[in-house]
C-alpha cells in the first residue's frame, strides 16, 4: 500500500479509537447543562454583568467538554418565583434535555465582591450544590468567574487527576523528548480535549507512523500512556537509471540522508530537485519516481528511479507580430539562441529561463529605444517537443514615433540654453527611452552639483497618434538645497578616518555635490584599501540637511610578491618584494624589494607619505643597492632618492625628484668599448627629474575604464655635479575602454630618448632595452637591443613600444580575467632612425587573477617574423603576489 494512503488510514483509525477511549468526552457522553443569568446586587448600575458572567461561565464549561443548552430563563424561573422550586425546575430542564442547571448571584459591597452559584442535578433528587468565590476590584471579576467555573466543572464531570505520563513503543526517540511536547502534566485534571491536542502535537514531530493514547486507572489517579510506532529509518539511498550524470553528482542535490527518519514530504521534494537538476542541463523530459523497500530492524532502503530522456535544445525561436524588424534581426538582440552545428561545443540552443526573461526586457528596450513607444512583448510560450524546444515570442509593435518638441520647464539653476545642450534626446530622430533616462541622470547630476540632492525631474511625454510625434517636456522641481550635516564612517578598523575623509572631496556643512561625492568614492577605490564601499544618504535633523554614511570593508594592504622568468642574460631570475601600502592605517607605504639572478642582485627600500603636512603633497625616500654583471663589466651601485608629488589638475599630478648614486665599475674586459673603459672605477650620478602624470583609471589592477598618461624629463650632470651627464625623455600613454559583455579594450604606447650632455658621459646602463612581460612579451628580458660599431649588444638611445590587449572576464566575481594581446617595439642607436616597419612583434594570450593572495599574471607570447639571428617560437612568463 502506498505510504500516503496508509497514513490516512492510520489517522482515521486513531481518531476512532480516541472517540471510544474511556474517560474522554464526546457528543454521546458529554454533560448537557443550562446556565441562567446571574442576579446582580450593587449600588451602581452593573446590570450588564447579568449576562456577561454567565457567558464567561458557559465558555469555560464548553472548553471543559460540556454542551451548553440555551433556553429562555423565564421558562425555568418565571418572574417573581424563587429558585427553591426544585421539582418544577427539574421537570423543565429534563424536557429541555439538560442534565444540570446552574444559576447564581453577584454581590458588591464597596470594593469587594462575592460570587455564589448553585448547581442542581436534574436526573437525581440530590439537593443543589453551592459554589463560592470572592475578590477585590472589579478588574479581577472574570478571573474569579473562571475559578468558579473550575469548581463547577470538577463536580459536573466528577473529574479525576492525571497521576503519571508514560511513553511506550519508542526505540530511538527518547521519552523525555516526546513528553516535552505535551501540555498535560501530572496533577492536572484529566481532559479529553487536551489529550487530543497533545496527540496531534506528538504526531506533528514527524517521527511516528502511529500514536495511540491509552488510560490506566490507579488509586492516585489516571496514568496516560502514549503508545507510539516509530517510522523506519533510511538504511541506504540508491540512484537507478542515471546514465548522463554520475550518482554522486545527483546525490549532491538531495536533502534526505542515510540514517534519517523517513519523511515522504522531503523525499518528494528531492524528486523535484533531481528533476530540476536535469532540466537545468536541458533534459526537460526527465521523470523521477521513488520506491521504499522495507528491511529488518525498522529500516528501509530508498531508491530513486530516473528516466532521463533525451537532451532537448532550442530547435526554433518564432516571432509573431513583428513587421518592422525581421526574425534574424531580433535574434541578434537576444541571448537565447537556436541550436547549431557546434552546439555540442558551445552553449547555443541551451534553454535558460532566466535568459529568456532578460530577453523579453532586451526586446522591449530595443523597440522603445527605436521609437516604438507602445511596443509590448508577450510572455514567451515554451513548448517542449520530443524533437526540441520551440519558443514563441508574441510582439505588438505599434507605431514608430519621432521626437517632436523638447523643452525644460520649472525651477532652472542654469540658463535654459545650457541645460538644453545637455539633452541627448534632441539628437535622436525617433523616441529613445534610453536617451530619456540618460537625460534625467545628466540633469540630476547638474542639480546635485548645485546642492539640490532631492531635485525631482519628471519627463512629460505627449503622444500625437495622428502625426506619430512625441513631445517631451522635462519638468524640474529643485526642492531645498541640501548640506552635509555629518559624514559618518564605519567599518574601518585599521584605516584612520582622516585617510578616508581627505579622499572624499565633500565636507561637513558644505553643499551636497553628487559629482564630487562620486569622485571621492572613486578615489577610495583607487587607494585599493577596501574590498567594498557602501554609500548611503539619509535625511538629517532638518529638510535641508543630509547625513552621509560611508561603510567600508577593509582588505589586506600588505603585499608579499614574487615573480620570475628566464632570459639569455639572467638565465633564471626571481623578483620579490614585501610592502605595506597602508602603514599604521595612515596611508603611508613602506616597501622592501629584491631582485636576484645569476648576474643581478638589487635591493630597494622605499617609504612614501602621500599627504605631507596634511596637504596633498606626497613625499618619499628611496635607498637602493644594485650589483650587475654585464657582458663587458660589473657594476656595483649604491644610491638614494628624494621625491615629491602634488596634484595640479583633475586626475593630474606633478612630480619632482632628486637622486644620487655611486657606481663602482670593475672587471672590464679588454675589448670593451671606449665609453665603458672610461667608466672604470667609481662614478657618481647626480640627477633631477620632473614628470607629470594623468591617471583616471577606475582601479590599479584590472581597470575597466579611464586612461593613464605620463611625461618625464631627467637631467644628470652639469651644475648638479657627478661624472655622468645625460638628458632623458620618457612618454607613456594607456587607454581603457569598456566594451560589450563586460570585456575591456586596452591600447598602450611608450617611447623614450636619451642623449649625453657636456661635461660627462652617457653610460650603457642608462640606455634602453625591451623584452619581457612588461614590454614586448615573447622576447627575453632585454633581448631587444641596439648594436655598437663592433656588432656588440648595447642599449639604445631611442625606443618605441606598443601594446594592444583585449581583456575578457572569465569569472567576474573572483576577479579572473583572460586576455589576448599584440605587442610591438624596437630599440635604436644614435645613427638609426625610428622605423615602424622594422618593429619586433609578438602575439599571445594569458590570464590575470586578483587572487586572495594578490595579483597574479601568467602570459604566453609568441614572436612574429623574428629577424635573422633571433630565436623563434614563444615563452611563458609570470608574476605572482601574496597579500597579508
Amino acid at each position: 500500500m502506498h505510504r500516503l494512503g496508509k497514513l490516512m488510514w492510520v489517522g482515521l483509525i486513531t481518531g476512532m479509537m480516541l472517540w471510544f477511549l474511556p474517560g474522554i468526552s464526546h457528543a454521546q457522553d458529554s454533560v448537557r447543562v443550562i446556565v441562567l443569568p446571574f442576579d446582580i446586587h450593587a449600588k451602581e448600575d452593573l446590570s450588564y454583568l447579568r449576562k456577561d458572567i454567565p457567558d464567561v461561565l458557559k465558555q469555560q464549561l464548553e472548553q471543559e467538554g460540556a454542551i451548553v443548552i440555551d433556553i429562555d430563563p423565564a421558562a425555568v424561573l418565571p418572574a417573581g418565583e424563587k429558585s427553591e422550586h426544585y421539582e418544577e425546575i427539574r421537570k423543565i430542564c429534563q424536557r429541555a434535555g439538560a442534565d444540570y442547571i446552574v444559576w447564581g448571584s453577584f454581590i458588591r459591597v464597596g470594593n469587594t465582591f462575592s460570587l455564589g452559584a448553585g448547581m442542581l442535578d436534574t436526573v437525581t433528587e440530590a439537593p443543589p450544590v453551592a459554589f463560592y468565590a470572592e475578590g477585590t476590584g472589579i478588574e479581577t471579576l472574570f478571573g474569579k468567574v473562571k475559578e468558579l467555573a473550575s469548581q463547577v466543572g470538577k463536580t459536573l464531570f466528577k473529574r479525576e487527576t492525571v497521576f503519571k505520563l508514560r511513553v511506550e513503543g519508542n526505540k530511538r526517540i527518547e521519552a523525555d523528548a516526546i513528553l516535552r511536547k505535551v501540555k498535560i502534566q501530572p496533577g492536572d485534571i484529566y481532559r479529553a480535549g487536551q489529550i487530543s491536542e497533545d496527540l496531534k502535537t506528538v504526531y506533528a514531530m514527524g517521527y511516528f507512523d502511529d500514536i495511540r493514547v491509552e488510560l490506566e486507572k490507579a488509586p492516585e489517579g489516571n496514568i496516560v500512556i502514549f503508545r507510539v510506532t516509530e517510522k523506519p529509518t533510511l538504511r541506504a539511498v540508491r540512484i537507478k537509471g542515471n546514465r548522463i550524470f554520475d550518482t554522486e553528482k545527483i546525490k549532491e542535490n538531495l536533502n534526505v540522508k542515510t540514517g534519517a527518519i523517513i519523511n515522504e514530504v522531503r523525499i518528494r521534494q528531492d524528486v523535484d530537485r533531481i528533476e530540476q537538476f536535469y532540466k537545468d542541463k536541458n533534459y526537460h523530459n526527465v521523470q523521477v519516481a521513488y520506491t521504499l523497500y522495507p528491511q529488518d530492524n525498522n529500516q528501509s532502503d530508498l531508491e530513486y528511479n530516473i528516466e532521463e530522456g533525451q537532451k532537448l535544445r532550442i530547435r526554433q525561436i518564432v516571432f509573431s507580430g513583428n513587421e518592422a524588424y525581421s526574425d534574424n534581426e531580433l535574434k541578434k538582440i537576444i541571448k537565447t539562441s537556436e541550436e547549431g552545428f557546434f552546439s555540442w561545443l558551445t552553449s547555443a540552443g541551451d534553454f535558460k529561463k532566466e535568459d529568456l526573461s532578460q530577453d523579453v526586457e532586451k526586446l522591449t528596450a530595443f523597440y522603445t529605444n527605436s521609437g516604438y513607444i507602445q511596443a509590448r512583448i508577450g510572455e514567451p510560450r515554451v513548448d517542449f517537443n520530443p524533437d526540441g524546444i520551440v519558443i514563441t515570442l508574441k510582439i505588438e509593435e505599434g507605431s514608430q514615433y519621432e521626437v517632436g518638441k523638447v523643452d525644460i520647464e520649472g525651477e532652472l539653476v542654469l540658463p535654459k540654453e545650457q541645460l538644453m545642450q545637455k539633452l541627448s534626446i534632441k539628437k535622436e530622430k525617433f523616441y529613445n527611452r534610453e536617451a530619456l533616462r540618460n537625460d534625467i541622470l545628466a540633469l540630476t547630476d547638474i542639480y546635485s552639483d548645485e546642492g539640490y540632492a532631492y531635485a525631482d525631474i519628471v519627463p512629460r511625454v505627449s503622444q500625437d497618434s495622428e502625426k506619430r510625434i512625441v513631445d517631451i517636456v522635462y519638468t524640474v522641481q529643485k526642492n531645498n538645497q541640501v548640506y552635509f550635516e555629518q559624514i559618518l564612517i564605519s567599518g574601518n578598523t585599521k584605516t584612520r578616518d582622516k585617510v578616508i575623509r581627505r579622499e572624499l572631496q565633500v565636507y561637513e556643512q558644505e553643499l551636497y555635490s553628487g559629482k564630487r561625492l562620486k569622485r571621492g568614492v572613486r578615489n577610495l577605490y583607487r587607494l585599493d584599501y577596501f574590498e567594498d564601499i557602501k554609500v548611503d544618504t539619509v535625511k538629517g535633523s532638518a529638510d535641508d540637511k543630509m547625513i552621509l554614511k560611508l561603510g567600508v570593508t577593509e582588505k589586506p594592504t600588505g603585499m608579499f610578491s614574487f615573480g620570475g622568468g628566464y632570459s639569455s642574460v639572467e638565465n633564471v631570475f626571481i623578483v620579490g618584494s614585501i610592502a605595506q601600502r597602508n602603514l599604521f592605517g595612515r596611508g603611508q607605504t613602506l616597501q622592501l624589494k629584491a631582485e636576484l639572478g645569476s648576474s643581478t642582485d638589487q635591493y630597494t627600500l622605499s617609504f612614501t607619505e602621500p599627504w605631507l603636512f596634511d596637504i596633498p603633497l606626497s613625499a618619499g625616500v628611496d635607498l637602493y643597492k644594485w650589483t650587475r654583471e654585464y657582458d663587458d663589466y660589473d657594476k656595483d651601485s649604491t644610491g638614494a632618492a628624494v621625491r615629491f608629488g602634488y596634484p595640479v589638475f583633475d586626475y593630474t599630478k606633478a612630480y619632482l625628484s632628486y637622486s644620487f648614486e655611486i657606481a663602482d665599475i670593475t672587471d672590464i674586459v679588454d675589448d670593451a668599448s671606449v665609453t665603458i673603459q672610461e667608466l672604470e672605477g667609481k662614478n657618481t650620478t647626480s640627477s633631477i627629474s620632473a614628470s607629470i602624470r594623468y591617471d583616471s583609471r577606475d582601479r590599479v589592477f584590472n581597470p575597466t575604464e579611464g586612461s593613464d598618461h605620463s611625461f618625464t624629463v631627467e637631467h644628470a650632470g652639469g651644475i648638479l655635479g657627478g661624472d655622468i651627464a645625460f638628458t632623458k625623455y620618457l612618454a607613456e600613454t594607456g587607454w581603457y575602454w569598456p566594451l560589450f559583455w563586460d570585456t575591456v579594450g586596452f591600447v598602450h604606447g611608450k617611447g623614450g630618448y636619451v642623449q649625453s650632455s657636456s661635461g660627462g658621459i652617457l653610460p650603457d646602463y642608462e640606455k634602453f632595452y625591451l623584452g619581457g612581460i612588461n614590454s614586448v612579451r615573447g622576447y627575453d628580458w632585454q633581448d631587444i637591443h641596439a648594436l655598437d660599431d663592433n656588432g656588440d649588444e648595447i642599449g639604445g638611445t631611442k625606443f618605441i613600444q606598443f601594446n594592444i590587449e583585449y581583456l575578457i572576464p572569465l569569472i567576474k566575481k573572483a576577479g579572473l580575467m583572460g586576455l589576448v594581446f599584440f605587442d610591438a617595439g624596437n630599440v635604436y642607436n644614435d645613427e638609426e632612425s625610428v622605423d615602424f616597419a622594422g618593429l619586433h612583434k609578438s602575439i599571445g594570450y594569458g590570464f590575470r587573477w586578483y587572487s586572495p593572495m594578490g595579483p597574479i599574471r601568467i602570459e604566453y607570447g609568441y614572436m612574429l617574423d623574428p629577424v635573422e639571428g633571433e630565436e623563434s617560437g614563444g615563452r611563458w612568463e609570470f608574476t605572482m603576489g601574496s597579500a597579508f
